[in-house]
């Protein structure tokens, strides 16, 4: 069936990314809004457009029986959940096929499979991918948590089974600390999945985050778009993304790309989703978890591939093979994803709301950046604080780094803090410049990304060098005054353009 309209169930960036290109395939699209959205360009850009009314999350985005009643009113074929809110809701997957509407994403077995830490590693196990040593057992009794984290070997990992996004994880460095890990983790992991259950990893010292996008049809064909570096994050979510990885070599990255085909392929996989590898410094690597949606960070690896990744999401949704094979798909230059958000590093990442002013555009060739906002809407704290999204390609890695922090001047959100300089900062650093980049690349170096504190030196080098400029101005006013020799046909031609 082909699919001729489209509802997004989600708000934002990524519902006007869906937009870009379902438009490009002749599809229509449909957006929901809550109504403190009802400003914002994706409840202005869309082929239609429907309130979802006021309220919490839960009576907007998050429900699901108000969404489907959308779609079935304004006829859609199909919806795509984008990324966040219901897009990895197994219930929502179903309803939404119950409906008749086309679900673009994967079965719900596998959002169900793959969303259950636990579930996902016993069910890796069977086909021998490397798992990080550990215990995802059915007793949860803490004795027996208690027996295994020692058998491990400390430091370990405490992971709420369902989490994710850093929520339910615990790092348990001594034995002491265990058992307040264990019920801390268990506590977050039923107030925030409706599960207590938990697994005991060992704690990688100084990991790598590598993930791999895969898209898989239901033809048989499953692909890698080859690998994202993910390794800069603050407290568990990512801040700054690229692709190729760096430092890391063709045999490893076609190994770990393989591996997560292999993953794709042992569980039947359909559509978009994401392998996460923790690797360690020796270049082990080990399956950490899978996100079976799109993830924030793909438009690196389409700069990088030339592959539209939400094309080939509605082409798999309405039954088409994929129109490439795995040997068509290479990696071209370098790309970095710098994720600006509504925030101060400054007074520690404190939250900023308001009007935004204007908006910035980046000029640079090959720079995107992919935003929700218009100049004069408001940024609340209803939502996710990320505001957009700059990524950059570059012939080179050096090259997308400076294209990036160029880019980043460009790209002013005026009215409301950002994060853009801290993230400039994070770009220039000598560690991240060298590809030296770890998951605790950002506590390590958190003197290093403070801002620069102005010295009496340099506040003298800055009045002297204003004041040269001073000079040099009124020396060149008055010798074109009188005529000297420093006058020239050219300084003679008033109002002059070039």
């Amino acid at each position: 069936m082909k699919i001729k309209k489209i509802l997004v169930a989600n708000r934002g960036e990524i519902a006007l990314r869906v937009l870009k290109t379902a438009r490009e395939m002749g599809i229509k699209v449909v957006t929901v809004f809550a109504d403190d959205d009802r400003r914002l360009p994706h409840a202005l850009y869309a082929d239609e457009s429907y309130s979802l009314g006021s309220g919490s999350l839960h009576d907007t985005y998050l429900n699901k029986a108000k969404l489907i009643a959308v779609a079935k009113e304004c006829g859609a074929d199909a919806i795509h959940p984008g990324y966040g809110f219901l897009s990895e809701n197994e219930e929502f997957a179903r309803m939404v096929e119950a409906a008749g509407v086309i679900f673009i994403g994967p079965t719900p077995e596998s959002i169900v499979l793959m969303g259950d830490k636990i579930g996902s590693k016993k069910a890796l196990e069977k086909i021998h991918i490397p798992l990080t040593p550990g215990y995802h057992g059915d007793d949860q009794s803490e004795d027996t948590l208690s027996r295994e984290a020692k058998k491990i070997g400390y430091p370990v990992l405490i992971k709420a089974s369902a989490g994710g996004g850093g929520k339910g994880m615990r790092i348990v460095h001594q034995d002491s600390e265990l058992l307040e890990a264990i019920r801390g983790a268990k506590s977050e992991g039923l107030k925030s999945f409706s599960s207590d259950r938990v697994l005991i990893e060992k704690y990688v010292l100084n990991p790598r985050h590598i993930e791999v996008q895969l898209m898989s049809d239901t033809h048989g064909n499953h692909l890698h778009f080859f690998e994202r570096e993910c390794s800069i994050q603050r407290r568990y979510q990512k801040v700054v993304e690229e692709t190729p990885a760096p430092n890391m070599s063709q045999e490893l990255r076609l190994r770990i790309c393989e591996t997560a085909v292999e993953i794709a392929r042992g569980i039947n996989y359909r559509g978009a989703g994401t392998v996460e590898f923790i690797m360690a410094q020796d270049g082990a690597f080990y399956f950490m978890e899978m996100n079976t949606r799109l993830q924030v960070e793909h438009p690196v690896t389409e700069m990088v591939t030339g592959h539209d990744l939400v094309k080939y999401q509605i082409l798999v949704a309405q039954g088409d093979r994929l129109p490439v094979r795995q040997t068509e798909i290479q990696q071209k230059g370098s790309a970095i994803e710098c994720r600006i958000y509504a925030e101060d590093p400054d007074q520690n990442f404190m939250p900023s709301i308001g009007k935004i002013e204007r908006i910035g555009a980046p000029g640079l060739r090959d720079v995107r950046l992919d935003c929700g906002f218009l100049d004069g809407t408001e940024v609340g704290v209803n939502y996710d604080p990320m505001l957009a999204k700059l990524v950059v390609w570059g012939e080179t890695r050096e090259i997308a780094i400076e294209k990036s922090i160029h880019s980043l001047n460009e790209v002013l959100f005026l009215g409301v803090k950002t994060n853009r300089d801290y993230l400039k900062r994070i770009l220039s650093h000598p560690k991240f410049v060298a590809g030296k980049t770890h998951t605790h690349f950002i506590p390590d170096n958190k003197d290093d990304l403070l801002p620069r504190a102005h010295t009496a030196q340099d506040r003298a080098d800055l009045i002297a060098a204003l004041s040269f400029a001073e000079r040099r101005m009124t020396t060149a006013a008055a010798a074109s005054s009188h005529g000297t020799a420093s006058s020239t046909p050219w300084t003679a031609l008033a109002g002059f353009r070039n």
